[in-house]
């Protein structure tokens, strides 16, 4: 398998450079390019092919997820890891809409950057766990995007979640003590709701549309 071919944008250097040393020592990356801002990745770096982007949301005179669109629109399909020491529920829902790949939470550790990198170049979703709770916080500016429908069980609930964790088939089922098949069959219940075919478009709609009615506190069957 090819190595993924990473570009870190981070205006802070010595992260910058620290991570960089961190993720080459792993034989299944290849950092392609460094910058500190992001005309400078697009001026110097477009040419380049890259799988996935790092991107720090705070870029000191500018937000990284305002610099979304254009990341892909020169860098084609790669896949973009927003990378920060927190950002507010507004900013993260605002930057899965502008097409990014997930969100990683700077005092996670490297173990999880590692998972979290793998899970983006395959096309998926990472959202961190410190960052889901405050996505799915129920802020004003969600509930009046989220479209309202019929709530999900208890069981697709809890199978939502693990999805939203990262977790794999076999161990969601490990952890609500129940079949892998039970819970392949409350995932398809789930893509049928949400409309879609594949895990990642379930976590966006999620994101996107059901954040206020498929992730309360107290769901009854």
């Amino acid at each position: 398998m090819d190595a993924i071919r990473i570009l870190l944008v981070d205006d802070h250097s010595l992260f910058r450079e620290s991570l960089s040393r961190l993720l080459e020592a792993n034989p299944s990356f290849v950092v392609v390019g460094q910058y500190g801002t992001v005309s400078e990745a697009i001026a110097e770096h477009s040419q380049t092919p890259t799988d996935v982007v790092l991107l720090d949301y705070d870029l000191g005179q500018e937000q990284g997820s305002r610099l979304i669109p254009e990341l892909k629109s020169h860098l084609g399909e790669a896949r973009i890891l927003m990378v920060t020491a927190g950002m507010s529920d507004t900013t993260t829902l605002q930057a899965m809409e502008a097409g990014a790949s997930g969100v990683f939470l700077k005092h996670s550790s490297l173990d999880q950057l590692v998972t979290a990198i793998h899970q983006v170049a395959r096309g998926e979703i990472w959202l961190d766990t410190g960052a889901a709770p405050s996505l799915f916080g129920g802020s004003s500016t969600q509930k009046e995007r989220s479209e309202r429908t019929r709530a999900l069980t208890s069981r697709q609930c809890e199978v939502l979640r693990g999805i939203l964790d990262g977790l794999t088939n076999k161990e969601i089922a490990w952890n609500l003590k129940v079949s892998e098949s039970s819970v392949k069959a409350v995932i398809q219940e789930l893509f049928q709701k949400a409309g879609v075919r594949t895990r990642s478009q379930l976590v966006r709609i999620a994101i996107e549309r059901h954040s206020s009615d498929w992730l309360k506190s107290e769901i009854k069957d």
